[in-house]
């Protein structure tokens, strides 16, 4: 089947000829790729930015933001036929540990992260992953549509539940960042918190395009805006960290998605302002089924952009050049 592959840092992908996957485990799964989102992440895997976090043999395959239709299951999967439509979680867990039998599926003490840690992922005809990661999807659903929720919607709903208890009616959170995951952000603060949301943005036709969404103000810089209560920070570089940190009032909140830069924190004046900074990995199992629910619902639109397979180098210069104001596509 084709794969594109990372084969080096600082390098493009290329195009590979690789085996089919195969069922070889009770429990594995085969999904014949339907699409797969092209996450900022790969942008990084691609800079060796990640190398250090997961040492990952190379060639192997990018994508972990995958849906399409199973093809193979093994003997012990029960609830899951081929032809089945599913979207993929992004992690592969044992299941049996503390945090899998807890629901915090991603703090697997050996997960694995197919299409980031060396295990080949959906940027290909077809994937092998577990059929623990699956959620299957509504008849009517495309898998092509929904598959950017795989990385870009779990992380939102994971940063914004986790978020929401320290949010009420009188809050205001300042969304800094607004692009693929930006744009399902700010849905899913309005469904989960009563906060006023005002999105920040340096770049003018963002900030267009984010008044789609009716937020209650934007701005350019989340240095001119008055105190807030939190920040959900999509970008997490270039400096935007501590401009995002000073932004906040007394007992404000730093929940903290986007990665890349640094934050230098002052203990005295965490004490002193009595803050709190949440780091936020991708969501779990039962969260992107509740997502999917609410895209079911219609409660919840992602903006996409499809490419074929074949153009990928195309596709991720447009997402480095931020050109795609929703989330790209490949589509084998």
């Amino acid at each position: 089947m084709r794969a594109v592959q990372v084969v080096g840092y600082h390098r493009p992908v290329e195009f590979a000829d690789v085996p089919d996957p195969v069922v070889t485990h009770p429990l594995d799964a085969v999904v014949r790729i339907a699409g797969a989102g092209i996450c900022r992440t790969d942008l990084h895997i691609l800079e060796g930015e990640l190398d250090a976090a997961f040492h990952p043999a190379l060639p192997y395959t990018l994508g972990h933001e995958n849906a399409g239709y199973v093809t193979a299951v093994g003997d012990a999967v029960d609830g899951l036929a081929v032809g089945d439509p599913v979207i993929v979680h992004p992690a592969v867990t044992c299941g049996w540990c503390a945090a899998c039998r807890s629901g915090a599926t991603m703090h697997c003490p050996t997960w694995r992260f197919p299409g980031v840690d060396g295990w080949g992922g959906g940027y290909a005809d077809y994937m092998l992953t577990s059929a623990r990661s699956l959620v299957k999807l509504g008849p009517r659903t495309d898998p092509a549509d929904v598959a950017p929720h795989a990385d870009a919607g779990l992380t939102a709903i994971h940063a914004i539940k986790r978020l929401a208890p320290f949010l009420g009616p009188r809050s205001t959170v300042a969304l800094i960042g607004f692009g693929g995951l930006g744009h399902l952000a700010v849905q899913l603060l309005r469904i989960y918190t009563t906060a006023r949301v005002v999105v920040v943005d340096a770049s003018p036709e963002r900030l267009k395009w984010a008044e789609a969404y009716a937020p209650d103000g934007v701005a350019e810089d989340v240095a001119g805006l008055p105190p807030v209560d939190a920040v959900l920070d999509l970008v997490g570089e270039h400096g935007v960290p501590q401009e995002a940190f000073a932004a906040l009032r007394k007992g404000g909140v730093y929940a903290v998605v986007g990665y890349g830069g640094d934050l230098r924190l002052e203990l005295l004046d965490m004490i002193n302002r009595e803050l709190t900074v949440l780091g936020n990995q991708i969501g779990t199992h039962s969260e992107l089924a509740e997502l999917m629910t609410l895209a079911d619902q219609g409660r919840i639109r992602l903006e996409t952009r499809r490419f074929p397979l074949d153009d990928v180098a195309h596709a991720l210069a447009e997402v480095a050049a931020g050109r795609v104001l929703g989330r790209a596509v490949l589509v084998p």
